[in-house]
């Protein structure tokens, strides 16, 4: 039957070919029009194929008489073509409806009665080929370019000529009817379709290409507005056709609704082109629809806006399909200014935006990559448009949403049970991401927003450096980002605050802190009491300590801005006030009135020292990490911050004048640190190209430059400030010699006499080759016995670099030399015997005969000689192993001595010393290669009893990586250096993997184990190399 009614709308939408012999394409439409539906009657009656379908349209037609048949319009061609289409179409529907009728009462298969449990289920009978839809859709398209388009009044919907070449064709054929003819051909044509749409199967096909057509129909019908003589329709037709609409819109899938609604309401008003043709006509934009149809649409696009979800559906309707270009950010753009206007059909601006900035913050959270770009990009669009249009209704339902778990961590009360979870802080801080670091358009609103949950943000990046969360990367750039974009002295007082230095609260609320959350974030939960106090301090203050090295971490990202000096500047003048507030507590607690003060008095003024002397505390702290985090060049990155630092320095100093020393009891770190700012001062005034700008900002230095040049207790300090101040009050025009001199800063020793001796000579020190062959090899040997730890320790490094260049009277004068390195080998700083070290290893590397037999005898009879102490052997075992590493090829000739001392050492009483020459022993036997061969017996025997035997862990150990570092050293060569004792050094290793309780050194065994392991599987199995040997015959 379903194919009876498809092959019959075949013969009625079917090409005629007779049509092609008339003179104009209209005509040839006629003919075929006319030709078609002569042919279908005459098969409804003539054959019998066709008879069960003339029946059922026989049924259909009756009940159209009733409605809408017209009998009396046969002279119309097109019409009457029309109408056969809708009862053909009608007749399928009403077919279909019958057999899923049946279909849906029918028992549906078990499985017992189907033939196999796989077979699929039956088809519903309202199923149709691919073949059996192309005939519908035909049939479908011949009625709406027929009996809908041509009846559409002038701007509404798309005309037909825009459309195609046969769209235009129609329209000329057409001849649209007087008065309320064609308002009645449209409600005919428009509820047939309703009906046949009633069919799930169909509706896709109606409304698949057709939806735009059927919209305008309904739009017309129910809302055009007209006199009441020109209204065609009854008002409960208008009503039913209102109705017929609204259901419509709400089946459909949202975003295609909108889609055509947003066509329907049509272009921009426009001029006609003149002389254009239907191709011209069809590449011109959308037509000006009517002022009633652009409120209608405009009605109908703001209910789907505001009802749920329905933002979602106008961004998706806009973007769907995008490839993310250009033309897709415009278009976010144009829908983020669209969302911000509130639609006159709102009751109110507050309950529109109420509706619609959940769903603006809906569009943050998808998770596809492509539509969550371009959702995001509308949502931050938005929302920065509401905080310039709209500031109070974005910061209510906006702003207010995303930071409220934020803003929860920080007034958390002690008995709320309330606690923040992982997915309410990670939206959080990704929405705060969003819309802030994204969306980067920085404005008053956005910064003051962030500027209240900051700490807590902070606090939050702090937790995660201590664990693997994602959230670290995005509260690092919102806390980089606020610092970027916020003024100065705002961003200024932002790191006070965070740094613990405004004394306020800085984290989240008492008694609550972060916790790891099972998906990588992070959670607030209640914290566990402490009953010790101690270690409730020391938590304490870890946590402070640690808050300061992140904040100083997020500064070191800061490469490119003056933030990190400013906040350096900051901290050193408020040590400076510091300074002088404490000077003023002192004075007043040596006034005799302080024994006069009432208990309260008192209390107070202990308090506020307490509370002066705690700040002092923390800026020193937070002083001291930024010295060791941060580069030079990025604490003081211009002239202007160069100056600053030097007022500061000059300042402090001036403050340090008002105490009253003894004697000897000046403080020489301070009088070094004014020498070097004096020193960096003299290097600025030095430059050739100094503009009156620089002359102008050095000028804030002449106060305390003139304090210093009358108060300072050092006499060379209250010239050099005189001479400083000279130069800078006349612009440079006076420069006095000693300016030059004062760029390197001068030593000071550590008491008053030698500082003062020693200045003059000092000042002339410059590191670098070039000082150390202007001066005498005896100049530098007798530095190497200044009690000033930097001035010896200049000389020692300058003596070794003479001993590695070869200098001819430091080769001449080798025992003096060795002498004084032996001699500073047992000083007590580490500086200094680590330079020694340095030096002997030059000196044995250069001549190794005399050196290293000499360092033999001071490291093996160390334990005869009660003057060396056990630090100074080590020390001279330290020198060996590097002599033994530098030796290289020379090995086998220089190392017997070696070895034999190494191998008696490690018989000594002490562990230390038994570990060194170990250790010493490894590095040489791994370059000795075959001359090893004649001491493996030896060399095992002493490594096993020593593994067996020795009590201490750190001996054992040793004696193990010797194992490993020879087997290293030998390489493919050991199974012929080792083949005696290779077995033995096997089981001995297995003896230490199975019973040595020290963990490092099973480790040690393992690595020996595994090398052993490599080394005869590559002997066993050698790598097979493809390669061909040519031989020359003779």
């Amino acid at each position: 039957m379903t194919s009876a009614i498809i092959s019959a709308i075949n013969v009625l939408v079917r090409p005629l070919n007779e049509a092609s012999a008339q003179p104009s394409q209209q005509g040839a439409l006629l003919v075929a029009l006319k030709a078609n539906r002569a042919s279908l009657l005459e098969r409804l009656h003539g054959d019998g194929s066709f008879e069960v379908v003339r029946r059922l349209r026989e049924e259909v037609s009756a009940a159209a008489s009733k409605e809408w048949l017209c009998s009396d319009a046969a002279e119309d061609v097109v019409w009457c073509f029309v109408q056969e289409c809708l009862l053909l179409l009608l007749t399928l529907k009403q077919h279909l409806s019958n057999e899923l009728h049946r279909f849906q009462q029918a028992t549906p298969p078990t499985s017992a009665t189907r033939c196999t449990p796989e077979m699929a289920p039956p088809l519903p009978p309202d199923v149709l080929s691919v073949a059996q839809q192309k005939t519908v859709r035909a049939a479908l398209q011949f009625v709406v370019c027929l009996g809908l388009c041509p009846y559409l009044a002038p701007g509404v919907g798309v005309p037909l000529g825009r459309r195609s070449a046969f769209g235009a064709t129609v329209e000329n054929v057409v001849k649209e009817g007087a008065g309320p003819t064609a308002g009645r051909r449209l409600l005919v044509t428009t509820n047939a379709l309703l009906q046949v749409a009633e069919i799930s199967s169909l509706a896709t096909l109606v409304f698949t290409q057709n939806l735009s057509d059927v919209l305008a129909a309904l739009c017309q019908l129910g809302h055009q507005s007209l006199r009441e003589d020109q209204k065609p329709l009854s008002a409960d037709e208008r009503r039913s056709c209102r109705q017929a609409l609204k259901s419509l819109l709400g089946k459909v899938y949202q975003p295609i609704v909108i889609k055509e609604l947003l066509i329907l309401q049509g272009g921009p008003k426009q001029s006609s082109p003149v002389g254009g043709g239907v191709g011209a006509s069809s590449r011109a934009g959308l037509t000006s629809a009517p002022a009633w149809l652009r409120r209608l649409c405009g009605q109908l696009l703001s209910e789907r806006l505001m009802q749920p979800k329905g933002l979602q559906a106008v961004v998706r309707a806009i973007l769907e399909g995008g490839t993310g270009g250009e033309s897709d950010w415009k278009k976010c753009d144009a829908v983020a200014r669209i969302l911000v206007a509130c639609p006159q059909q709102s009751t109110s601006p507050d309950d529109y935006f109420r509706l619609v900035c959940p769903q603006i913050l809906d569009l943050l959270h998808f998770k596809d990559k492509l539509t969550a770009l371009q959702f995001q990009r509308v949502a931050t669009r938005a929302a920065l448009c509401m905080l310039a249009e709209r500031p109070s209704f974005a910061h209510q339902y906006l702003l207010s949403p995303v930071l409220a778990p934020l803003h929860r961590c920080a007034s958390m009360s002690d008995d709320s049970q309330d606690f923040i979870s992982e997915s309410e802080l990670t939206q959080s801080i990704e929405d705060v991401y969003k819309l802030w670091v994204v969306g980067n358009s920085p404005s008053t609103p956005l910064i003051d927003a962030l500027k209240e949950v900051l700490p807590v943000i902070f606090s939050l990046f702090c937790f995660t450096k201590k664990n693997a969360s994602h959230l670290r990367a995005p509260c690092q750039e919102i806390v980089l980002w606020y610092l970027s974009h916020t003024d100065s002295p705002a961003a200024l007082w932002a790191l006070r605050g965070l740094s613990g230095l405004l004394g306020g609260k800085r984290s989240v609320a008492a008694g609550f802190h972060f916790s790891p959350g099972s998906d990588g974030g992070a959670r607030l939960s209640r914290m566990e009491s402490c009953s010790d106090e101690d270690d409730d301090l020391y938590e304490k203050l870890s946590e402070e300590q640690w808050h300061v090295e992140c904040l100083i971490q997020l500064l070191s990202e800061l490469k490119d801005s003056d933030l990190p000096g400013d906040f350096f500047l900051v901290l050193l003048q408020e040590l400076t006030s510091l300074a002088e507030a404490a000077d003023g507590d002192e004075a007043v607690r040596n006034t005799p009135d302080v024994s006069a003060m009432t208990l309260l008095e008192a209390e107070q003024h202990v308090q506020g020292r307490t509370e002066t002397q705690s700040r002092r505390l923390a800026v020193l702290q937070v002083l001291a990490v930024m010295v060791e985090s941060l580069q030079h060049s990025q604490l003081l990155r211009n002239s202007s911050q160069v100056v600053d630092f030097m007022v500061s320095l000059f300042q402090r100093a001036c403050v340090g004048l008002n105490r009253v020393y003894g004697p000897n009891d000046g403080n020489p770190i301070e009088s070094q640190t004014l020498s070097m700012g004096m020193g960096l001062l003299a290097t600025m005034l030095s430059e050739p190209q100094l503009s009156s700008e620089d002359y102008s900002s050095m000028s804030r230095l002449l106060t305390p430059l003139e304090t210093l040049s009358k108060r300072h207790s050092d006499v060379l300090i209250q010239e050099l400030a005189s001479n400083l101040r000279a130069v800078i009050a006349t612009h440079g025009a006076y420069c006095p010699e000693n300016i030059s001199a004062a760029k390197a800063p001068p030593a000071h020793s550590e008491t008053t006499t030698t500082s003062k001796s020693n200045s003059s000579h000092s000042t002339n020190r410059i590191p670098g080759s070039s000082a150390a062959s202007s001066r005498p090899l005896s100049d530098w040997l007798m530095e190497t016995c200044d009690p000033d730890v930097p001035t010896r320790v200049f000389a020692l490094r300058t003596l070794t670099q003479l001993v590695l260049n070869k200098d001819s009277k430091t080769v001449q004068a080798q025992e003096k030399v060795l002498t004084v390195f032996l001699e500073n080998l047992e000083h007590e700083d580490s500086f200094v015997y680590l330079s020694a070290i340095h030096g002997l290893a030059a000196l044995a590397e250069s001549h190794p005969d005399r050196i290293i037999e000499r360092l033999l005898k001071d490291f093996q009879h160390g334990s005869s000689n009660k003057e060396r102490s056990l630090e100074t052997r080590l020390k001279v075992g330290e020198v060996l192993m590097r002599a033994s590493r530098a030796m290289g090829e020379l090995a086998p000739h220089l190392g017997r001595p070696l070895l034999g001392v190494f191998l008696r050492g490690t018989r000594d009483s002490d562990p230390s010393v038994r570990a060194s020459s170990l250790s010493n022993l490894g590095e040489l036997c791994q370059r000795l290669d075959y001359s090893l061969g004649p001491l493996v017996q030896e060399l095992s025997s002493c490594l096993t009893a020593l593994i067996k035997t020795d009590r201490e862990a750190e001996v054992r150990r040793a004696a193990v990586h010797v194992i490993v570092l020879l087997l290293r050293g030998l390489s493919s060569k050991t199974t012929e250096v080792l083949a005696d004792v290779l077995l033995d050094l096997y089981r001995t290793l297995k003896f230490v993997a199975r019973s040595d309780p020290d963990e490092v050194t099973l480790l040690h065994a393992q690595l020996a184990l595994q090398e052993l392991d490599d080394m005869m599987r590559s002997l066993i199995f050698p790598q097979q190399k493809l390669e061909k040997k040519i031989v020359v015959m003779p």
